[in-house]
């Protein structure tokens, strides 16, 4: 199968919103806020307000993240923007491996019904492609190092390292941070 990646902006939103929105406007769930936004600022926003923080994020010159479509179907979600402007910028878990504005891309999804499909590899090849793009000199992922274990669901939009190896990134750095109970790592691929 082919994917197409695109970047999620505003006249995509719509798909946007299908891969991040919740079934009910009025839940407050990530929306991927979760880790794009400082805890105090992520927990102020609720409800309708999550989506429509995202659709300003889309109206931006640069767009928070990518969408893979398998033709006109929306399937897949990369979140990717520059490390500065996350909390990743001021972790004290996941750490500065130099002083290099590297971009981070800290959300995979993968659409229900869909899943199991070769999605996630081209959806990361497209994150590494935009960021690109947009003049990043590197990327960074913080995927689980689960060693061929399965991974829950619920935590699996981190990637694991096997993913990010397979898109051309190296093991940068260990973290002490832990996602569904493996260690995260900092894997990072060089784009200049």
């Amino acid at each position: 199968m082919t994917f197409e990646v695109r970047p999620a902006t505003l006249a995509r939103f719509d798909d946007v919103a299908t891969m991040l929105g919740p079934r009910s406007p009025a839940s407050t769930v990530c929306w991927c806020l979760s880790h794009r936004l400082d805890s105090r600022t992520n927990r102020a926003l609720v409800g309708p307000e999550r989506g429509e923080f995202v659709r300003d994020l889309t109206r931006r010159a640069v767009a928070p993240g990518v969408l893979a479509y398998d033709g006109a179907e929306v399937v897949g979600w990369a979140a990717v923007a520059p490390r500065s402007e996350l909390p990743f910028a001021r972790s004290a878990k996941i750490p500065h491996v130099d002083d290099v504005a590297v971009w981070s891309i800290w959300c995979i999804r993968v659409r229900p019904g869909h899943r199991g499909q070769g999605i996630a590899q081209p959806l990361l090849e497209g994150a590494v492609g935009y960021a690109r793009d947009q003049g990043a000199p590197a990327v960074e992922g913080y995927p689980v190092d689960n060693r061929g274990q399965k991974v829950d669901l619920t935590m699996a939009y981190v990637g694991t390292r096997v993913l990010f190896e397979r898109a051309g990134f190296a093991k940068a750095a260990d973290t002490d941070s832990v996602s569904g109970g493996f260690p995260r790592v900092v894997m990072r691929r060089a784009l200049s």
